[in-house]
């Protein structure tokens, strides 16, 4: 999926730019990284071009520019604004996707939605995450330096004049997130809805603060490892991830909005306010409410209430069980290792009553399912391994499924959604205009149909057909589940049960040891 994204310059040193993307930088502080002999270091590998630059460099075009129309002197002025397209990881692999075809592909885009710019294109292999999605950095100066041609999504005379500054408006960014999904279906890459969130919207700020947290968590684990202590938590959360968390673990076992603005105060104290058929949300800590929007797309009114229909529908198949909950099997603790270790006499006697106890249920369990013996014991183990990795088979084959359906329904709705304007189209005067004003709409329209075409669909199927088999396997999906979580549950327990009967013997064949006598 090829994604692009916006940031916008008040430096006037236009040669930075061109610095940070062919020198390496550290990406938590963005300072260049120098060698042994304090010069910076090249990137190891980029693609790099420059448009409407002359035979000056874009520092000096964008200098000369300035001062010919006597513009961005100020200091609050924005002096250039720096896009990205991110490809899809598996465009590399899949549809041969090239450092070289993807700066050509960078330089069309430019060309055709900055035009008279002046502009660096430049190809990286990777990214900060070093998913290796192959990527390109498109810098404008903001200031036109020829007047070019009126192209439709130009609204104002300032879009095309000369010593005009480029406006990064919302309908920009709409017309460029078309732009990018219309290339990767002419290019054969991969490709989503760029015009509807998808999932959780993370911003730059709260990406780079997850990096810089992960960063100082890794750092201090490291720390504790060095001195022989385990660490007690190896992912670093931001706030709005973890508001996430929370919401979502509330949202999964909830029927009604009721109940899900009551328990989220309750167990959180996290509020929830409806305004204008939008949900925002304030943890505790803060006056201000969050908006849906800011936080994930599966939070907003619609989904929110979608989820809770599906767990009324879940209820009925899922019964919670009102038997009070037996005490969990756990391990015995060793208690001369830990004394050795420099435990007191009062852990000790704690770690006897403990032993006692999860030892009296241990034997409970085993004489409950009759497995008094080794051989019956590693048996019954074999087969709940069996049981739990075929089940877990099963869900994960009909989670696939159900993924693929899912997929199939939204390109379905969307063809049955917009297939009157491309029908209406054949009978517009002028069809062109009449394209560019639903210019989005067919985009998501034509992706629908290279879709069925790329799956061999000549007859589309029954939108009710699709819920139908979808509900079908979502049935057969929770049984399965049902049994992988059975399975998996008495496992744990038989596991831990095993485990304890191997570290009484050991404690009673070293109580039962003879010390040997020392020699004199």
């Amino acid at each position: 999926m090829a994604t692009i994204k916006h940031l916008s310059s008040k430096n006037s040193n236009y040669a930075a730019a061109e610095s940070y993307l062919t020198f390496q930088h550290n990406e938590y502080t963005g300072l260049p990284i120098l060698d042994e002999k304090g010069r910076p270091k090249l990137r190891d590998s980029y693609l790099l071009d420059t448009l409407e630059c002359g035979e000056s460099s874009f520092a000096m075009a964008c200098l000369i520019a300035n001062r010919k129309y006597g513009k961005n002197g100020g200091r609050e002025d924005v002096k250039t604004h720096h896009y990205i397209i991110s490809f899809d990881p598996k465009d590399a692999v899949e549809n041969g996707l090239t450092m070289e075809r993807a700066q050509a592909l960078g330089l069309q885009f430019c060309k055709e939605n900055f035009p008279g710019h002046p502009a660096i294109v430049c190809t990286h292999p990777d990214g900060h995450n070093s998913a290796g999605n192959i990527h390109v950095h498109i810098v404008i100066g903001s200031l036109r330096v020829r007047t070019v041609e009126r192209q439709p999504f130009m609204d104002k005379p300032c879009d095309w004049e000369a010593g005009k500054k480029h406006r990064c408006t919302s309908a920009m960014l709409r017309h460029l997130r078309v732009a990018v999904m219309e290339m990767c279906e002419q290019a054969d890459l991969n490709q989503i809805n760029l015009l509807e969130a998808q999932g959780d919207h993370v911003s730059e700020r709260e990406y780079w603060a997850q990096r810089r947290g992960q960063r100082r968590l890794d750092y201090a684990n490291a720390k504790l490892a060095a001195e022989g202590q385990q660490p007690t938590q190896t992912v670093y959360q931001t706030e709005l991830d973890k508001l996430r968390k929370q919401i979502y673990a509330v949202l999964n076992k909830t029927t009604t909005f009721e109940e899900f603005s009551a328990l989220l105060m309750q167990e959180h104290g996290i509020a929830v306010k409806e305004s204008r058929g939008r949900l925002s949300y304030c943890p505790p800590g803060r006056t201000k409410f969050i908006t849906a929007k800011k936080l994930s797309k599966k939070l907003e009114k619609e989904q929110v209430l979608t989820a809770l229909s599906q767990n009324i529908q879940l209820a009925a198949i899922i019964q919670p069980s009102s038997e009070k909950k037996p005490d969990k099997i756990r391990k015995l603790v060793d208690i001369q290792a830990n004394v050795a270790a420099g435990k007191g006499i009062g852990y000790e006697r704690w770690a006897k009553k403990f032993n006692l106890k999860r030892w009296s249920q241990t034997l409970c369990l085993l004489q409950e399912k009759k497995l008094l013996s080794e051989d019956a014991l590693d048996q019954r183990i074999a087969e709940l391994q069996t049981q739990h990795d075929d089940a877990l088979a099963v869900v994960k084959d009909l989670d696939a499924r159900m993924v693929s359906l899912k997929e199939l329904r939204g390109h379905l709705v969307v063809y049955r959604q917009y297939k009157p304007l491309a029908q209406k189209l054949q009978t517009v005067r002028n069809p062109a205009k009449f394209k560019e004003q639903h210019r989005a709409e067919f985009a998501v329209y034509e992706a629908a149909c290279a879709y069925f075409k790329a799956n061999g669909l000549r007859t589309l199927p029954d939108l009710k057909k699709l819920d139908a088999e979808y509900q079908t396997l979502s049935s057969e999906k929770n049984g399965f589940y049902t049994r992988y979580k059975k399975a998996q549950i008495e496992l744990r327990e038989l596991r831990t049960a095993q485990q304890n009967v191997e570290a009484f013997f050991r404690k009673e064949e070293r109580s039962h040891a003879v010390p040997q006598q020392e020699v004199k």
